[in-house]
């Protein structure tokens, strides 16, 4: 059966309703992007950020998220071409699949316009999507 919702959409409303004691109302779709494979990996699926209504943000992975694995994979944001190490989000916890990240209240995600799949151990990317601000 196929969801009535397109898939962005579908993950978003997901991801607000797990949020739903820290915030009471829907969130802000701010931006969205889709991932494209650095290093000679292979990286896939869309993400996006969402405002929520507290002032906070979240980064959603997308439930077509894919990554052909690697060690040590964290999310993060970085600005023209130069991930950021100060946005680190947290841990991949796994190479497919929905995932949502809380952005600490120290960042601003109007600051940056990519997301990064970034190996700490290497220090390289794993993969980047470039961020394009939602219409409103």
């Amino acid at each position: 059966m196929k969801p009535l919702l397109p898939t962005a959409i579908a993950a978003t409303f997901l991801a607000l309703t797990a949020l739903a004691p820290v915030s009471a109302t829907a969130g802000e779709m701010a931006m969205t992007g889709t991932f494209t494979g650095d290093n000679d990996h292979i990286t896939t699926g869309g993400v996006s950020v969402v405002k929520t209504a507290n002032g906070g943000a979240v980064v959603i992975l997308d439930t077509d998220f894919s990554l052909d694995g690697a060690p040590d994979p964290k999310v993060g944001f970085g600005k023209d071409g130069a991930y950021v190490a100060a946005s680190d989000l947290g841990v991949l916890t796994q190479n497919t699949g929905m995932q949502v990240f809380v952005v600490p209240a120290s960042l601003n995600v109007d600051d940056f316009n990519e997301v990064y799949i970034w190996c700490e151990q290497f220090s390289v990317s794993l993969g980047k999507a470039d961020l394009i601000k939602a219409n409103h």
